[in-house]
């Protein structure tokens, strides 16, 4: 199962534009996770990105977001503080409950770890959390920058180098970590918590992993990281954290999952408009979330097929499935079949596959271009029989003969 990216944005605490990437699956959406990445990284650090990929191979939709100030969000870094951090988290939560479905799972790394457990609580559809070297104190983030501490504090800030990068620290960003006890919050937490820390972790020291762990209720669980460093550089061990993330988030979202396919539409399919650009809409057909938009040519985002797109979709699905289905009667040796489809209008006159009907109507008519592959054993014979069949597959049919749509309004 491969991974769609969709490039969001939404308000984050401070009034500024936050950017954001949602990986989902290619099959059915069984619940969603929000990604917190580590201090001043960002979304597209590796270990987010390994354990989006992990995540979305089980069906699990993940939201990764650059916190205030950094990566490609906006606003300025040195008005933010840990509080912020969470409110940043809260609006991301919102965003998904608004526009695809509450996250059920929380994620977070080094700092970004001590957010999601300090906001967890907050967002009542969680039900797992899960943290990567996560620290038990917020304020354990001051060490990167210990030597300054009394700049700071004279001052009212100071510019300080974080990996190999300048970044202006104010002394409110040093009062606000005083007033966040990770520990007391994961003692309250309510949720089912899983630990992750490398013991020889120099950054965040496996004591941290201890205290909360400590401090936290039942179900809880924790998982060594070996030798891996605090950002996870080696990709196994990024590998390894999220494949570990995904195993164990599946036993406690599936009945969220359940609990999402239930408010999806009973028959048919639903589109919304997500609120981005000026396409945008996110389609519920069942368990499945697919996004339609339109080509940035013509003013969309290009995030999605666009409706022509999925009726051509409809066409050659329909196509290799009715083909399949024959085959299989028919004990034909039919390996495999592709379709290309292409739409386009032409004049009527110029169609030269149109029935007499459609070319004496004049005008432009809607022509589809179907070209078949099939591979395996197969004689003239066969061929041609499934070339015929695949004019009888029921959206073939339905688009020859046009169909009947019936509108109302509800309020």
């Amino acid at each position: 199962m491969s991974v769609r990216p969709i490039r969001l944005k939404f308000e984050g605490a401070r009034d500024a534009e936050l950017a954001a990437r949602l990986d989902l699956p290619t099959g059915p959406v069984t619940a969603y996770a929000l990604f917190a990445h580590c201090f001043t990284c960002s979304k597209d650090v590796s270990a987010a990105r390994h354990i989006a990929e992990a995540l979305t191979r089980r069906g699990i939709a993940v939201l990764r977001f650059d916190f205030t100030g950094l990566g490609g969000s906006g606003g300025d870094f040195s008005s933010t503080n840990f509080s912020s951090n969470l409110e940043d988290l809260r609006r991301a939560a919102d965003y998904l409950r608004e526009q695809y479905e509450a996250p059920s799972l929380l994620i977070g790394h080094s700092l970004g770890g001590a957010a999601v457990i300090s906001v967890a609580a907050d967002l009542p559809e969680v039900r797992a959390v899960a943290t990567i070297g996560a620290p038990a104190d917020a304020e354990h983030v001051t060490h990167n920058f210990h030597a300054r501490l009394d700049e700071i504090s004279a001052d009212g800030k100071a510019e300080v180098q974080l990996a190999g990068r300048s970044f202006t620290i104010e002394k409110q960003f040093i009062d606000d970590l005083k007033e966040h006890d990770v520990s007391s919050r994961a003692a309250g937490l309510r949720k089912a918590l899983l630990l992750l820390h490398a013991p020889l972790d120099e950054t965040v020291g496996i004591d941290n992993a201890t205290k909360i762990f400590v401090a936290a209720k039942h179900p809880k669980s924790f998982v060594s990281l070996d030798h891996a460093d605090h950002l996870l550089s080696d990709p196994k061990d990024a590998a390894y954290a999220a494949d570990v993330i995904a195993a164990w988030a599946s036993r406690y979202i599936e009945e969220a999952g359940d609990e999402a396919a239930d408010g999806a539409p009973e028959d048919g399919i639903e589109v919304r408009e997500t609120g981005l650009g000026r396409y945008q809409a996110m389609v519920l057909a069942g368990p499945h979330r697919l996004i339609a938009d339109e080509p940035t040519g013509v003013g969309g985002l290009g995030s999605g097929p666009s409706p022509y797109e999925f009726l051509s979709t409809a066409l050659g699905a329909c196509t290799a499935m009715t083909l399949r289905m024959y085959a299989e009667r028919k004990d034909m040796p039919l390996d495999r079949v592709s379709v290309a489809v292409r739409h386009g209008k032409v004049h009527a006159e110029d169609c030269a596959e149109c029935a007499q009907e459609l070319r004496e109507r004049g005008g432009k008519i809607d022509r589809f271009e179907r070209v078949i592959r099939l591979e395996g054993d197969l004689d003239d014979a066969t061929r041609a029989r499934l070339i015929e069949i695949a004019n009888k597959c029921p959206v073939h049919r339905t688009l020859e003969a046009g169909a009947a749509i019936a509108t109302r309004e509800e309020r």
